[in-house]
Formats: C-alpha cells, structure tokens, sequence
C-alpha cells in the first residue's frame, strides 16, 4: 500500500536471501499479445480502485498479486469453454507488470498534487491533458528504474519485498492443485460481499462515509466544553464500509493501533481544545451530523505536520544507513534479464524534453524550474528506489515535500510551481519503486527485463486513460467535493497545506496551530528516532507517526474501521496462523477491490446516464 501523504506502511514480509533466478523453459511464451492486452484490460479495470481509495483515504493497494489472480481465473475459463492455452508463469508477470504499473499511476499526482492545485487555483484540467500529464510524470520513473536495475538487484542484492511476494504467490499458483483455485475463489468471494454491501448501503442512502447513517456511539466526548460536541460530531461511529476494514488487515496491528490513537488524541482531545479556544468553528446544532470539514481544517496543521516530520526523519536515516553500506561485485546474470543500456541516454535525454515542456505548456513554470524540477527527480527517484528496496516504504509524499521546500526557496509565492514540480518528483518516484518491484518478481522467477520494460509502458499508457477518466468522473468539482466526510482527501489536505504556509507564511496559519505543529513535529522526530534507531526488541511496540498523522485527517470512523481489521487479522494470525497466512492479504484485496469497484460504479452510473 501506498501512503501519498508521506510514505507507505504495511506488514513486511519475511525476506528470503537472494538467490539467482531460476533458468525457465526457453520456449515458454511470454511478451505475448495475450499477456500485454490482460495486463492492460485487469490494469484499466483496477486502477479507478486506486483512484478511489486514494481520495478517500490517501492509501492505494499494489495490485501485483490480484491482476495475477484475475488473469489466472480469466485464461482458466477461456481454456475450459474455448480450448486456448493456459496462461503461463512468464506471460502472467508481463500481465502483472502492466496492471500494477496501470494502477500505480495514482502515485503520478491524482491523490495529492492535482486536487490541491484545484483548491488552491480552481485550475481543473481537461482529460487530454490530464491523461498525458500523468503519463509523462511516470515514465520519468521508468527511465531511472531501467537505469537501476543491475546496481541494486544484482551489485547491491537489495529485496524488494513486494517483488519477492508476488514472486512467490504467482509461483505457488502456478504449481496447480486446488489451493490456485480456493485463493481464487476467496478473492471473488470477498470482492462479491464487499461490492454487496456497498449496493445496498447505497440503495438505502446508507453512504458508508456519510456518519449521520453510521451506528453511532453515544456520550459525550471526554474534553468538550460548551459546545457540547458529542461523539458523533467528532465522528466516533461505526461505518458499515469494509474498505477500511480490508486496510487494517493488510496494515497489520501496529498501524492499526497508530490509527486509533491518533483519532483519539486528534478528535476527542485536540478538536474540542480547538473548539473552546475558538480556533476551530463547529458545525451544525445537531448531535447526529459530522463536525469533520470544519475540524479537520484546524488538525490537518498537526496532522500534516507529524506525518512530514516523521517521514523525512526516517528519510534523513535511510540515506545515512544507505550511504554507508558497502556494495558487492556484481554476480553474472542471466543474459535475457539484462536491460539493454546504449539507447538509456538517448531516452532520458527525450524525456527530459518532454518534462520539460509538459511542465512549461501546461502550468506556465519556467524552463529554468522545470530543468531542475526534472533533475530532482532523477536524484531523488534513486532515494525512492534505494528506501523501498531495503524497507518496502516508498516515501512519496517526503520526496515530494523536499521539492515543495525546495521551490518555496527557488520560486516564493508561487502555488503552481510548488506543488506541480512537487508532483513530477512523487510521481517519478512511485512510478520508479513499483517497477524495481517488478523487476525483482522478474529476476526470481528468470523472465526478460527488456520485455517488463514494454509491458509497464504499456501500463502507464492504460493507467494514464483510465485514471483520468475516473478522476474526473469522480471529482467534478474538487473545492466543494474533497476534504469532506464523503472525500476526507487527506494527501490532498496535506499537500495543499505545505503549499499554503511556503506561499503565505505562518500568517496563513489559524490559531493555535504553531503550537500544535511544534509538539507534532518533536513527536514525530522522537518516534521516526526510535523506530529506525532504536532496540529491536522495541520497534514493533513504537506507534507509527504516519499513522498517526493521517488519524488526525480522516475521519474517526475510517480509524476505527481500519483498527478493526488489523485486529481480526491478527487474531487469525494467532488463531490459525496455517490457515491465514497465505490468505489474508487475498482476503483483503477482495475487500478493497470489491467496495472500489462498487462505490467508482455507483459514483459513474449518473454521469453516465
């Protein structure tokens, strides 16, 4: 999952020691048209679900093993009705390949940069340029990712956890044998229930994001003064959505319990301080409707806050532990992995014009800026890829801060600029890291890297379409749709932020922030410390100040929900470890494809008819 408001968190899997591919059948297939159009066909049909949870949550799902699960269960039945060969190991990675990069595009700027600029400028662009904005922002990222590859999976032997999972799960089904076929039907069966609930929460107007419909808790919260905010204002309720339910079981129990903290410490302590020092206005008289759009504009300064601060902290930390490892000589490698290297040069150079002018005819920046935006993010693609290859953390919302801090200095006052160059770097970065993952399920399983350098292009042209298209079927009109109970944006809340006080200063603050923004950023330096530095023993104990953040930015019953399901998975875990193992993160991708796909259809079908 990635986090775009500062960088991404889930369980990390146990890592294998690297070890050289395997040498598969020469004659197998594998950049088939099949494979390619799967890849582009399960792409464009999850991708919206990105879409989707990253406006609602600022979290998006990497999509590897569920494209492969979807082109197993595609090809199974065209092989039974139609006769056609099944789907092998080598073609199902091109197909993955495509789809998750398909997916990945969301990291290119639609869940942060975009809609901030939006309700900052008003400025809304228009499908065609949108779609060839992102798509240009994301192959930066290819461009370092095709560059990286031997360094960092063959000299340095760097994991790539999410590589290595997929690896091993397309490995597994394609042993055959009835687990393939129980994983898929766990899959269809969670999304069926999970889209279920979502039709007849809709058909009822029972929003899952729309508290006064929730099952609310009663009382009155511990701090109110006289305003007499209850519970349900703060929004303490409990949501019938699953899509946050799904998150926490991926998340793990320590996210889950970061996120209820933060809830509980940003909406029933800080919001009713906020609230009886006059520094947050409060909402309606009634004790049944949400406080959340005008709370959350005073909790996004410490929440925003102590997700920044804790996540270039822990930046700051990856460079030095990177800086000082020592590097291996290269092994010999298979042939057929290899990236042909000559035509690199030719290709950045040409995506380097073509940043350059996207950037120039699109928002107006200045060749100057958009040179050094481009640079940036070459540099900083290689951080990106370099953290995530050891820790499985992409840090795109840190990279892009370090942009917004750099042109606060290089271009002051200037939103446009800030948060646009902003997005080239987050978007090269995401687009970078989901890649090296891919080259690294690549590596493990002997496929050809020349080809998964077609099928993630292929990918990124898939994703750019379909992202835009649901984007602006979605979000018509972003400054009275997002930071709102129904789209919390967080990323969005927090980009936009960042952008506000480097163009207006402290002055734009509301009262009472700097003060709250200074004990989050202490707690968010002392937390990120002690998570990377501090005894072994301890860390898994240590709250996650991204969590935390980001409990401040959505609404409480989106923390609830998410703890839940960290708690249920961790309870089979403890239960019937054999049995959830291999299953939960199926089971809960079901869940959060399923909802996606249900509330993207049920939020298209009247702009369609």
């Amino acid at each position: 999952m990635t986090d775009t408001t500062g960088g991404q968190e889930h369980n990390r899997p146990a890592v294998p020691p690297y070890a050289r591919a395997p040498s598969p059948d020469a004659a197998a297939p594998e950049l088939t048209v099949r494979a390619i159009f799967s890849g582009m066909l399960i792409g464009a049909i999850l991708t919206p679900c990105n879409v989707y949870s990253g406006l609602k949550i600022g979290w998006t799902f990497n999509m590897s093993v569920a494209a492969g699960l979807l082109a197993i269960a595609v090809w199974s039945l065209s092989n039974r009705a139609f006769g056609t060969q099944p789907l092998g190991l080598l073609e199902n990675n091109i197909n993955q390949t495509a789809a998750s990069s398909a997916a990945s595009i969301i990291s290119a700027g639609l869940a942060a940069p975009i809609p901030a600029l939006a309700l900052l400028t008003g400025q809304t662009l228009q499908y065609e340029i949108l779609a060839i904005w992102l798509f240009v922002v994301s192959i930066l990222g290819v461009v370092v990712a095709a560059g990286l590859r031997t360094q960092l999976l063959v000299r340095e032997k760097l994991p790539f956890p999410s590589g290595i999972v997929t690896a091993e799960t397309m490995q597994e089904l394609h042993a055959g044998g009835r687990d393939a076929a129980r994983r898929l039907r766990l899959l269809f069966s969670a999304a069926a229930l999970s889209a279920s609930l979502k039709a007849v929460v809709g058909v009822f107007s029972l929003t899952p994001m729309a508290p006064k419909f929730a099952v609310a808790l009663s009382g009155k919260a511990a701090l109110t003064r006289p305003e007499g905010a209850s519970l349900m204002n703060l929004g303490f309720a409990i949501d019938p959505s699953v899509l946050m339910f799904g998150f926490g079981a991926i998340s793990g129990l320590r996210i889950g319990v970061s996120m209820l903290i933060g809830a509980v410490v940003g909406w029933a302590i800080l919001a009713p301080v906020a609230l009886a020092n006059g520094w947050a206005e409060p909402g309606p008289a009634d004790a049944n409707e949400s406080w959340f759009a005008p709370l959350v504009e005073w909790l996004l300064w410490p929440g925003a806050t102590l997700m920044v601060v804790a996540a270039l902290t822990s930046f700051a930390i990856s460079l030095l532990r990177l800086a000082m490892r020592d590097t291996t000589p290269p092994e010999e490698s298979i042939a057929k992995q290899q990236i042909s290297q000559r035509p690199l040069y030719v290709i950045a150079g040409i995506v380097l014009i073509l940043a350059v002018w996207a950037q120039n005819a699109i928002f107006s920046i200045g060749v100057f800026e958009a040179t050094l935006a481009v640079a940036l993010s070459y540099v900083l693609a290689i951080v990106a890829a370099r953290v995530s290859g050891e820790t499985a953390i992409t840090p795109i919302g840190a990279l892009g801060k370090i942009t917004q801090l750099t042109f606060g200095a290089v271009s002051p006052g200037n939103v446009t600029a800030n948060l646009m160059t902003a997005n080239v770097t987050g978007g090269a970065a995401g687009q970078c890291a989901d890649l090296m993952h891919d080259l690294r399920t690549g590596q493990i399983i002997g496929a050809t890297a020349n080809y998964q350098m077609i099928a993630q292009l292929f990918g990124i042209l898939t994703g750019a379409l379909a992202a835009s298209a649901a984007y602006l079927l979605l979000i018509p009109d972003p400054q009275n749709q997002l930071i709102t109970p129904e789209w919390p944006a967080p990323a969005v809340a927090t980009w936009k932020a960042v952008a506000e006080v480097l163009s207006g200063g402290v002055g734009a603050l509301p009262g009472g922030a700097i003060l709250a923004m200074v004990i989050a950023a202490i707690i968010g330096v002392g937390l990120a410390v002690l998570e990377s530095l501090g005894p072994e023993r301890l860390k898994p104990y240590v709250p996650s100040a991204s969590a935390m953040g980001l409990g401040f930015v959505i609404p409480a019953w989106n923390s609830i929900s998410l703890f839940l399901g960290a708690l249920a998975a961790a309870a089979l875990m403890r239960i019937v470890p054999e049995w959830a193992r291999p299953r939960i993160v199926i089971l809960a991708a079901g869940l959060i494809v399923g909802e996606s796909l249900a509330g993207v259809s049920g939020a298209l079908l009247p702009a369609v008819w």
